[in-house]
């Protein structure tokens, strides 16, 4: 049976892998058929996607994996630091050499 086309989505979402996604809407279909006894109408379609959302809930609580974003970017924050402080550095040299000029030309 074919995947919901936004079952990437949900399994990004909750932070799992897509194949383990697609195991969970396997079991939410199964799920569904027993529910409602039918394949293929409205109703059976909707318990399948309640039942998928549910699945993927308590997978994504029981699934460890840590959240490195805020950590990267503080580092890369940090890794980046000297070269800012180096590019005021030059923008104010470069200011204070304009103003310097200027006044020589002024002045000759």
């Amino acid at each position: 049976m074919k995947t919901p086309k936004l079952l990437p989505w949900h399994a990004r979402k909750a932070g799992i892998p897509i194949e383990r996604a697609t195991t969970l809407w396997h079991e939410a279909v199964r799920e569904a058929t027993a529910a409602t006894g039918w394949v293929g109408n409205a109703e059976y379609w909707g318990e399948a996607m309640n039942a998928f959302l549910r699945l993927l809930e308590e997978e994504k609580e029981h699934f460890c994996a840590p959240c490195v974003t805020p950590f990267v970017r503080s580092q890369n924050r940090l890794w980046r630091l000297p070269l800012t402080a180096m590019e005021d550095v030059v923008s104010a040299v470069s200011a204070s050499w304009q103003r310097y000029s200027a006044l020589a030309r002024k002045a000759a």
